[in-house]
């Protein structure tokens, strides 16, 4: 891992935007500057609107801190444009965040790696009403049989989820998730003990384990306080912690990612690693689980902070020298 920067930076944190996942953000991007403000570096929050490009342009930053969640920070779109004007910034770039944020092609090439992915069926909105809701239904089900994971294909959070346990609330389903995206990814249910873990610089911390107090951990169970347990590290035995870590670090190879990255995966009664999915601009309030793995590292928020903007300015020294 690298050293963090000893010297003052002046960071732009970016969060906030029009996602669904605005508010997660805001409480990231806060914590964030406040993290980077007590350790010297000059901070400026930035609320992602039409006038970012200005703001950025004009800012005089050495580098951008992503604190972004949802479409505009993960998908790529921002990474382009920080490209585009020569800004510096953490996170993965802009191809390996394209990719992860696809949740169908992204688990394509994490299979492609050797990886446990649980079976799937892609399904758009318009081979949905082609196909007509019960015959969709009918060969779905009898290809992956039930339970079934229904989520959007993009997004985060757990936003437009659901575990079904008979084939009858599959139309339900599909149509609750369309609403947050245009095809929908349907997965064979894998239980077991649901583990993340963050891949920091291409080194992976310890396993975070997750037991929700009630049902699944949806989006209320990640973002209220109290409504989890979260054993950091995981309870696991050895050999299967360094399985979940080489599950977490091949899917960042796998899709070319840097700097930062979370895997979501369960860990079945055999002490499997099944990958969920990968995500590259994860969540840093005071409930999200890669603050939580870095202090079971021996790592605190502050630290973790400053190393992100280490790695980016790094990465921009590098290639300026190139």
């Amino acid at each position: 891992m690298t050293t963090p920067t000893t010297e003052p930076a002046s960071v732009a944190v970016l969060s906030g935007g029009i996602s669904l996942e605005r508010e997660v953000s805001l409480r990231s991007g806060g914590r964030v500057t406040d993290a980077l403000g007590d350790r010297g570096h000059h901070v400026t929050r930035i609320d992602v609107d039409a006038n970012l490009v200005r703001n950025l342009e004009q800012g005089g930053f050495d580098v951008a801190f992503l604190a972004l969640h949802g479409s505009a920070g993960e998908d790529g779109t921002v990474q382009s444009l920080l490209e585009l004007i020569g800004l510096p910034y953490t996170g993965p770039d802009v191809l390996a965040s394209s990719l992860a944020w696809n949740k169908p092609i992204a688990q394509g090439l994490y299979a492609r790696a050797g990886l446990h992915v649980p079976e799937r069926v892609t399904l758009s909105q318009q081979a949905f009403r082609e196909m007509g809701a019960s015959a969709a239904v009918a060969r779905i089900a009898s290809a992956l049989g039930t339970p079934l994971v229904v989520k959007p294909a993009t997004g985060g959070s757990s936003l437009g989820l659901s575990i079904i346990d008979d084939a009858s609330g599959l139309p339900q389903a599909i149509i609750g998730a369309f609403s947050y995206a245009d095809v929908v990814l349907i997965e064979r249910f894998v239980t077991g003990t649901e583990v993340a873990v963050t891949v920091l610089d291409g080194v992976a911390l310890p396993p975070v384990e997750i037991q929700p107090k009630e049902g699944a951990y949806d989006f209320a169970a990640r973002y209220t306080a109290g409504a989890t347990e979260f054993h950091a590290p995981a309870r696991l035995d050895e050999d299967v912690r360094l399985a979940c870590q080489t599950a977490a670090t091949t899917a960042y190879e796998a899709i070319g990612a840097r700097h930062l990255s979370r895997a979501d995966l369960i860990v079945d009664v055999h002490g499997i690693p099944w990958l969920l999915e990968l995500d590259t601009c994860p969540g840093m309030t005071g409930t999200s689980l890669v603050p939580l793995a870095a202090a079971a590292a021996d790592l605190d928020f502050g630290t973790l902070c400053e190393r992100l903007v280490s790695l980016a300015l790094r990465d921009a020294a590098a290639e300026a020298s190139a």
